[in-house]
């Protein structure tokens, strides 16, 4: 199987009554145990983040507020993919490429994240990138 095929939606379980809704992530949602949370916002439209990949880190992406693209790459297949629900995440596992664009005005993308910050787990270069998955 190829790795692009472990990038997978996942469905943020919702509870809707009379005052709104409410989405609820949970450890048994994501499938690794959370360790940072941020979100981008503001981004302008013409503008692009990510294009990376993580040495260890697992990630789900959520559109709390409008929409935008992620585009993932496992080195040999790459796919596109909106998001524009709050209830469906973007699981991105290790060693994948990640770019996100085609921000809407107003989106928000809330990451939740499997480690702490640290430089040496990020992959910047795609070449780079690219050279680790075929060992060239």
């Amino acid at each position: 199987m190829s790795a692009i095929n472990r990038v997978t939606i996942i469905e943020i379980p919702k509870v809707h009554d009379h005052r709104g809704k409410l989405a609820v992530v949970e450890k048994d949602v994501i499938p690794f145990l959370m360790k940072r949370i941020y979100y981008l916002f503001d981004v302008p439209s013409d503008a692009y983040r990510g294009g990376h990949a993580h040495k260890k880190q697992e990630s789900l992406l959520i559109a709390l507020s409008g929409s935008f693209e992620v585009v993932v790459n496992d080195g040999e297949h790459k796919k596109r993919v909106m998001l524009n629900k709050p209830t469906k995440g973007l699981f991105i596992p290790t060693g994948i490429w990640r770019e996100i664009d085609n921000f809407s005005s107003g989106a928000i993308c809330l990451v939740m994240a499997s480690t702490e910050f640290t430089e040496d787990d990020y992959i910047r270069d795609f070449g780079d990138f690219v050279a680790s998955k075929t060992g060239k």
